[in-house]
């Protein structure tokens, strides 16, 4: 089980409050061991009508007193073992958050969101299950199982042999059933993942399925999915079905066995009849054990599909990762350039970038545009590195981005993406993304900025708004604002501005579009736009299509040429007009 070693530092750290927790187990078995014996006392005593009322009361309250010691140290074995498991739940999803985190962008374009909920709640409850209740089970399974057996053979070794005869049909069935368990726990989990993807998938585009009167058709698919998720728990319920059942009957063939055998050796005085009763007692503790046996073995098995199925995620490294000799960059002091620079997403596919030169100064202002397709996000998700190019490079300064630590060169960056997304928090914690360094004043300055001043003083709680799931409660050129804004309280070198006002009326695009214009200088921008207004002052613009760069210039230069950029603004120009 190499995918055991997931969970092992865990157990490793909180080793001491487990053998704590263990030792509180053990003496409860131990206690409920004793109960049988003062059982056995009382009975031989009433048998021989040697006992009265007092000894009967001192009987009742030494049982009284053993159960209050069985539950006292019954609430630290489970404070400390289910709450060691709590532990280990909670480390191993920090854990596995923070690992699908350094995963590169190309891993999520391939990643379903269900399967990833999947491990992060069920698959992590399976873990905490077999590492919680599997070790108690365990542990009664064999301290408990053997420590009655151990009592039992004082009684009369003769009976105990009788009882032990169905254990070696308990181990191959155990064996057996473990195996099948083990593949149909693996299969229900991903019939889980795909269910829950699936059903994820639905909630998010409830209005597509309204708007296009899709609910009947929808749910067929999920009743699908789902009734594909019920048989995979049925075929393991055939499994444990037949499991479970045939521990119960293996102890209740024990049961049998001692009401007989046991039942002739009182009769003949070999042993007493408190022997007896306190070995059907015995019994009954050993019950347990052997059912927790299977227990324990179904509980394992869970955990061990669950543990491989995550350390598979544990095993994907990430595609962009810094280099031995990557070095960190504090700031952007000269210049960015592009080589030769070509890319595709997939390397069995033509590339989407060829052949991409130019040169961007520091404080300058960059425009970008070009028809959709034309690979103009592309370029921006390259610059950042959350791709990696395919041929050619970029040099930061001089420095190929691939030998700069990908945290020191993307806190270079600012980025309003094509597709604002926000949190279902307040407008103010999508803009400051949990930074508690931001003052009122900041927020005032960058929502001026993006001209979303008025729209916040519209909002019934102002910044403080809840925006719900997706900022479900502002319209796209809102969210598209406090996208804008939220990049430009970063204060990062380079801002990115990936069609910023695309979603926004052309009344508040020329405010933004003004207020980018005042801040030349400052920062080095780089606009990606289908409004060439947006990139009309900029000290250089790139016109792109299938990938390549056709033309680049001034806006002057380019409206004379009398190319795609003239055509395009000229259009614009008479839609603003009317």
């Amino acid at each position: 089980m190499k995918s055991f070693a997931l969970i092992t530092p865990y157990l490793a750290a909180n080793r001491y409050r487990i053998l704590l927790g263990l030792l509180c187990l053990i003496i409860v078995d131990l206690l409920q061991l004793f109960i049988p014996r003062v059982i056995k006392h009382a009975v031989d005593q009433l048998t021989l009508v040697q006992v009265d009322q007092s000894d009967l009361f001192h009987y009742a309250l030494v049982i009284l007193v053993l159960g209050l010691f069985i539950g006292f140290f019954r609430f630290f074995w489970r404070h400390c073992l289910l709450g060691t498991a709590r532990k280990t739940e909670e480390a191993l999803r920090n854990r596995l958050f923070a690992h699908i985190q350094t995963l590169s962008p190309s891993y999520f374009d391939r990643a379903k969101t269900g399967d990833l909920m999947a491990h992060a709640t069920n698959d992590i409850m399976q873990v905490r299950m077999a590492s919680g209740m599997g070790l108690v089970a365990l542990n009664d399974a064999l301290f408990l199982g053997s420590a009655a057996i151990g009592f039992m053979v004082y009684i009369n070794l003769e009976l105990t042999l009788y009882v032990l005869i169905p254990m070696p049909l308990i181990v191959v069935g155990t064996l057996f059933f473990g195996r099948q368990m083990h593949r149909r726990y693996k299969r229900v989990q991903n019939a889980f993942s795909e269910l829950t993807e699936s059903v994820r998938e639905r909630f998010a585009g409830i209005r597509i399925v309204f708007a296009y009167n899709a609910q009947k058709a929808e749910t067929r698919k999920i009743e699908h999915i789902s009734r594909n998720y019920i048989q995979e728990n049925i075929d393991l319920v055939k499994t444990t079905g037949v499991f479970y059942p045939l521990m119960i009957l293996f102890t209740n063939l024990s049961l049998a066995i001692v009401l007989f055998q046991g039942g002739r050796q009182t009769i003949f005085a070999r042993i007493t009849p408190g022997d007896f009763v306190a070995f059907i007692s015995y019994i009954g503790l050993l019950t347990w054990p052997m059912m927790a046996l299977g227990w324990v073995t179904n509980l394992i098995q869970r955990g061990r599909a669950s543990l491989d199925r995550l350390e598979k995620i544990f095993n994907i490294l990430p595609e962009l990762a810094d280099g031995e000799d990557a070095i960190p960059i504090e700031e952007f002091r000269n210049q960015l350039t592009f080589q030769n620079v070509g890319f595709s997403y997939d390397n069995d596919r033509d590339n989407i970038l060829n052949h991409i030169d130019f040169t961007l100064g520091k404080g300058r202002t960059f425009g970008i545009v070009g028809p959709p397709g034309a690979g103009k996000t592309t370029l921006i998700l390259l610059l950042m590195r959350l791709y990696d190019v395919k041929m050619g490079k970029i040099l930061i300064d001089g420095n190929d981005i691939r030998n700069i630590k990908l945290e020191s060169l993307r806190s270079l960056f600012s980025l309003t993406p094509q597709e604002p997304f926000l949190f279902a928090g307040t407008v103010r914690e999508n803009i400051t993304l949990g930074s508690e360094q931001v003052t009122e004043a900041d927020l005032k300055q960058v929502t001026h900025l993006a001209a979303l001043d008025k729209t916040i003083d519209e909002l019934p709680q102002g910044l403080d708004t809840i925006v719900g799931e997706k900022g479900i409660i502002l319209s796209g050129g809102q969210k598209q604002r406090v996208a804008l804004a939220r990049a430009l309280l970063n204060d990062a070198p380079i801002l990115i501005l990936d069609d910023p006002v695309s979603q926004v009326d052309t009344r508040t695009a020329s405010r933004i579009i003004g207020n980018l214009r005042a801040m030349a200088g400052e920062k080095t921008l780089v606009i990606i736009s289908h409004r060439l207004a947006a990139v009309r002052k900029a000290d250089r613009i790139l016109v792109m299509d299938n990938g390549e760069i056709i033309t680049a210039g001034t806006h002057a230069q380019l409206m004379a040429d009398g190319g795609y950029y003239a055509r395009s603004y000229r259009l614009q120009e008479i839609e603003d007009a009317l």
